[in-house]
């Protein structure tokens, strides 16, 4: 099993929508870096459910792979924001994978988390770096469910 943290914007979809909708196709990602790590993604694997562009941006939860890659149909949508018409049904270029909840965990800001020792090495911390989906090692995710989990005591 792998671990994995997702990027998205709470005013956009958040890890409430997620709960709300019960599963939902990762849409929108245009990134080659981003879509080839959805492509390595497997049912089971666990993901930190992360907030950007808020204020502050932080983890809200954890969600689980209930489906693999296959083609992001909102490529093919002309009347979707994420239309690309340069992709070919029979090539296409972008992937989803479909996403559920797996649990709520308290709120861990990115300052906070830029204060773990065990995220040092973490993607999400590196200068520049703007993917909205990304591979975490499991001690990075064990930290930072550990760190969420000790703000319910």
């Amino acid at each position: 099993m792998a671990t994995w943290l997702l990027k998205s914007e709470p005013d956009v979809f958040g890890y409430d929508d997620l709960v709300a909708a019960k599963r939902e196709g990762w849409d929108g990602v245009r990134n080659y870096q981003a879509r080839n790590f959805m492509r390595e993604m497997r049912r089971g694997d666990r993901a930190i459910f992360y907030h950007s562009n808020a204020k502050p941006p932080g983890v809200a939860g954890v969600a689980k792979i209930v489906k693999g890659a296959e083609p992001d149909p909102t490529q093919f949508d002309p009347d979707s924001t994420y239309y690309d018409p340069k992709s070919d049904p029979d090539d296409p270029r972008w992937d989803w994978v479909t996403v559920a909840p797996d649990r709520a965990l308290p709120f861990v800001s990115l300052d906070e988390l830029k204060q773990m020792p065990e995220l040092v090495e973490c993607r999400l911390l590196a200068k520049g770096n703007r993917l909205s989906v990304m591979p975490l090692t499991q001690d990075e995710f064990d930290a930072i469910v550990a760190a969420a989990e000790a703000k319910r005591t």
